[in-house]
C-alpha cells in the first residue's frame, strides 16, 4: 500500500522495449491457444458485516505454511512461464538494450559533510552499489564504507537501506535485509578504522539517530503489524535498550531523528492527518524528550532548527497547502512569539524546506509544477525564484547536508530531458551542472514532442497528463499507448526521463503519466478530493485520462496499456472493473486489491494506519463505499483485458495472498479469451528482484508481455 514511491521510480526508470520501427503483422494468441490454467480450490468462507454476507473462495491463500498455497503459486509461475516462453527472445532484447542504454560503471557526484566526501558507485556486472567517501578532498584515498555486492552475495534477495554516520565520523550504523521486505530491517553498526560490526544489532529498527556522545543511539522498532511504535534509547556497549517513548494510537507511526544542526534528537509521530514531536538535547542523550507543540487532530507539523530560532511547516484543514512559521528556541509555547514566515497560499503546495545559516531553501508545487525559492532567514529581502521553461518536468530540492553552506543542489528532469544535477550559487547567483544522466548509446530530446493534455472528469473537474511520443507519430489511433498513474497517499505521479523507455516510443506508443486526484499532483485539496469518501474519483480521473487519449487519436482501445503498482495496482483493478472495454492491456503490480478484508484486519501490516487513508470498515459508511470499489470485491463475470499481475512471497505492503486471490477470483469468473498471468516473486517483497540487473529481467518480462499482447515480438 503506502511506501510505493520507491516503485513507481524504479518501475518509470525501466521502462524499456527493443528498438524496431518495422511493424509486422503477428499473430496474438489467446488463453484458448495454451493449456488449461491453475485453477484454485475453492474453500468458502463466509463475512457477516452490517447484515451484508460476503463470500470468498479464496481466503486460505493468504497462508503461505499451506503448502497447498505453495503449489498453487509454484503452479501459476508454472504457466506464466510456459505462456511467456515464445518472448524469452524478446525479453533477452529488451534487457541488452536496457543495460546498453545505462552507464554501467558510474559515480554518483560527490557531497561534502563534515569534512568528507560521500558517494557510491555502480559496477559492470554487480548487481548493487559500493558506498566510499574520502577525507577533505576528492585526491585523498578512497575508503570503501559498503560494499554491498559482497554483503549480498549469494543471497536471492538483499535491501541495503541506508547508513548513517556518527559526530565523529568513526563509525556508522546501517540497515539491510536479505528477505526484500520495505518493513523488516536488521541494524548493525560498522566501526569504519577495522570494518568490523561493533557493539549491538537489533532487528526490527525502523529509524535511528546518534546523540553527540558517538555512543548513544536512539532507535524505532516495529511490531507485530510492521507499524514503527517504539523508541529506545542504549550505548553501543550496553546490553539492552531503554525504552524511551511508546506510540500506543494505533493509527501512529512513530521515527527518530537528528536534526541538520546537530543541537537535538527529535520523535515524531504521525498519521495521515497529524503528527506531533518531542526533543532533546543531542549533547544530553539522557534527558527527557520535551514535546514540542502537543498534537491536535488534523494538524501536521514538522520542526527545522536553525542555530538561532526553529522553522515550523505547519499545516491543518484551512491552510492545506502548509505555512511556514518562525519560533524562538525558548518561550515558542506562546503563540504570540509565532512569526510567519511564509502564509498560505490556496495555489502553492510547500513541497520541502532546507535550512542554511542564512537562507531558508523552499521546494514548492504551483499548477502541478515544481518551484524552487530561496528565502533570507531574517524573512527580509529579496525572494529568488529558479523556475523552469519546459511544460512538463520535475524539479526537486537536493539542498545542502552543511549547515554553513552558501550553494545547494538540486536535480531536474523531464520526459525528454535526462535526470540532471545543478548546484546553485545562492551569492553569486550562478548555476554550475554537476552531472548529467548519460546514454550511451546516445539520445537526442528534440526527436520528441512533450505535451500536457487535460482532460475532463465526470464531474467537470480538469485532470493533467503529461504525454509523450515520436515526432511524426499520426493521431489517427493506431498507436499502441501505455498509461501510467498512481493516485493515493497523497503522492504526486512526477514525470522522469527513462531511456530505456524510448525503446517503446520508438516502436510507435505513446506514453503518458496520468496525474489524479489522490496525489498531491495539484495541491493538497487534490489529494483530498481523491481519498476516503471520495476516493473513486481518482479511479474516474483515469478513466476519463484514457477515453482523452482514445478521442484525440493517440490510440484506440485495442491499443492501450494501462499500468500501475501496489495502491497503483488498487487503481488498474478497478478500472478494469469499471471500465475492461478501455484497455487492452493492463499490468497491475503488487495491487492492492482486497481492500475490505485487509482494511478489516487489524493485525495485518500497515492496516490501522490506513484508516485515514480509505476509512475505517467497522463503520457501516466505509464499509458500504469500500465495498463498491474494491477490486477484489467487485470482480464481476465480463471480459477482462489481457492482465499480468505481479507479487512478492514477502511483500510487507501488499502481503503475498493479494495479488493471488485477485488471480484466482479472476480466472474463475472472467467470460473472455484473453491472458491472464500471475508472477509471483518467490524470494523478495514489494519492489520485486532486488538486484540492478534482476530488477531490468523484471521490467523487461513486463514490457515483452505488454508488447506481445499488441503483436510486436522484436
Amino acid at each position: 500500500m503506502r511506501h510505493i514511491n520507491l516503485v513507481i521510480v524504479s518501475v518509470i526508470t525501466l521502462m524499456v522495449v527493443s528498438c524496431n520501427l518495422k511493424k509486422e503483422e503477428v499473430k496474438i494468441l489467446k488463453q484458448s491457444d495454451f493449456p488449461a490454467p491453475p485453477v484454485a480450490e475453492v474453500i468458502p468462507d463466509t463475512f457477516i458485516n452490517f447484515g451484508q454476507q460476503r463470500v470468498d473462495n479464496y481466503y486460505w491463500l493468504k497462508d503461505k505454511n499451506n503448502p497447498k498455497v505453495i503449489d498453487y503459486l509454484n503452479a501459476e509461475n508454472i504457466y506464466t512461464d510456459s505462456i511467456m516462453a515464445s518472448t524469452k527472445a524478446l525479453q533477452q532484447t529488451i534487457f541488452d538494450e536496457i543495460v546498453g542504454r545505462m552507464k554501467e560503471d558510474d559515480e554518483s557526484y560527490p557531497s561534502f559533510k563534515d569534512g568528507y566526501y560521500y558517494y557510491s558507485r555502480t559496477e559492470k556486472g554487480k548487481q548493487y552499489r559500493t558506498y566510499c567517501r574520502r577525507k577533505g578532498a576528492m585526491e585523498s584515498p578512497e575508503e570503501i564504507i559498503f560494499d554491498v555486492n559482497a554483503m549480498a552475495e549469494g543471497k536471492p534477495a538483499f535491501i541495503f537501506r541506508g547508513y548513517s554516520i556518527s559526530p565523529d565520523n568513526s563509525k556508522a550504523v546501517y540497515f539491510y535485509n536479505e528477505t526484500g521486505s520495505y518493513a523488516e530491517f536488521t541494524m548493525k553498526v560498522k566501526d569504519l578504522a577495522s570494518g568490523e560490526d561493533v557493539g549491538f544489532s537489533m532487528d526490527g529498527v525502523a529509524s535511528v539517530a546518534w546523540a553527540n556522545d558517538n555512543r548513544t543511539l536512539f532507535y524505532s522498532l516495529i511490531d507485530q503489524t510492521l507499524r514503527s511504535s517504539k523508541i529506545y534509547r542504549q550505548q553501543l556497549d550496553a546490553t539492552a535498550g531503554e525504552l524511551v517513548y511508546e506510540e500506543t494510537d494505533a493509527r501512529f507511526g512513530t521515527y527518530v531523528y537528528g536534526s541538520k544542526t546537530r543541537q537535538h534528537i527529535f520523535i515524531a509521530s504521525a498519521s495521515s492527518t497529524t503528527s506531533e514531536e518531542r526533543y532533546i538535547s543531542a549533547d544530553r542523550p539522557a534527558d527527557p524528550f520535551k514535546v514540542f507543540l502537543p498534537r491536535v487532530q488534523d494538524v501536521e507539523y514538522s520542526v527545522y532548527p536553525h542555530k538561532d530560532k526553529f522553522f515550523v511547516r505547519y499545516k491543518d484543514k484551512e491552510n492545506l497547502n502548509g505555512m511556514i512559521y518562525e519560533m524562538p528556541l525558548t518561550g515558542y509555547e506562546d503563540r504570540a512569539t509565532w512569526k510567519l514566515f511564509m502564509p498560505h497560499d490556496k495555489n502553492v503546495r510547500i513541497e520541502s524546506i532546507d535550512i542554511l545559516k542564512d537562507h531558508v531553501l523552499l521546494e514548492l508545487r504551483k499548477n502541478g509544477l515544481a518551484e524552487i525559492q530561496i528565502k533570507p532567514v531574517s524573512g527580509e529581502g529579496k525572494t529568488e525564484t529558479i523556475a523552469f521553461p519546459e511544460p512538463v518536468y520535475t524539479a526537486s530540492l537536493s539542498g545542502n547536508p552543511e549547515y554553513d553552506a552558501v550553494t545547494f543542489r538540486y536535480s531536474y528532469t523531464s520526459l525528454n530531458r535526462p535526470t540532471t544535477l545543478y548546484e546553485y550559487n545562492i551569492e553569486t547567483k550562478e548555476t554550475e551542472k554537476l552531472k548529467e544522466q548519460e546514454v550511451p548509446s546516445g539520445f537526442n530530446p528534440d526527436d520528441y514532442t512533450v505535451e500536457r493534455l487535460w482532460a475532463t472528469a465526470p464531474d467537470g473537474v480538469q485532470v493533467p497528463m503529461a504525454v509523450v511520443y515520436k515526432k511524426g507519430l499520426k493521431k489517427d489511433g493506431s498507436n499502441p499507448a501505455l498509461l501510467y498513474s498512481y493516485g493515493s497517499y497523497g503522492i504526486s505521479s512526477d514525470v522522469y526521463f527513462s531511456a530505456s523507455m524510448y525503446s517503446l516510443i520508438d516502436r510507435g506508443f505513446v506514453y503518458a503519466v496520468a496525474q489524479i486526484r489522490g496525489g498531491s499532483d495539484l495541491g493538497e485539496q487534490w489529494y483530498e478530493d481523491g481519498k476516503l469518501l471520495h476516493k473513486k474519483n481518482t479511479f474516474t480521473d483515469f478513466i476519463s485520462c484514457s477515453e482523452k487519449l482514445i478521442q484525440d487519436g493517440y490510440t484506440s482501445s485495442d491499443r492501450l496499456a494501462a499500468m500501475g503498482g501496489s495502491a497503483g495496482g488498487l487503481l488498474m483493478g478497478a478500472v478494469a472493473n469499471m471500465r475492461p472495454d478501455l484497455y487492452q492491456t493492463i499490468v497491475a503490480q503488487v495491487p492492492f486489491v482486497d481492500v475490505v478484508n485487509t482494511m478489516l484486519d487489524d493485525t495485518l501490516p500497515l492496516t490501522t494506519g490506513e484508516y485515514e487513508e480509505w476509512g475505517n470498515p467497522n463503520e457501516e459508511e466505509y464499509y458500504n463505499y469500500i465495498l463498491s470499489y474494491s477490486p477484489y470485491d467487485n470482480i464481476t463475470a465480463q471480459d477482462y483485458p489481457n492482465i499480468l499481475i505481479t507479487g512478492g512471497i514477502n511483500d510487507s505492503q501488499v502481503l503475498f495472498h493479494e495479488p493471488a486471490k485477485y488471480a484466482a477470483k479472476l480466472r474463475a469468473l472472467k467470460t473472455d479469451d484473453n491472458i491472464l498471468l500471475l508472477h509471483m516473486n518467490m524470494d523478495s517483497g514489494h519492489g520485486g528482484a532486488t538486484g540492478r540487473y534482476d530488477g531490468i529481467k523484471d521490467t523487461a518480462f513486463e514490457f515483452a508481455f505488454i508488447l506481445n499482447r499488441v503483436g510486436i515480438d522484436k
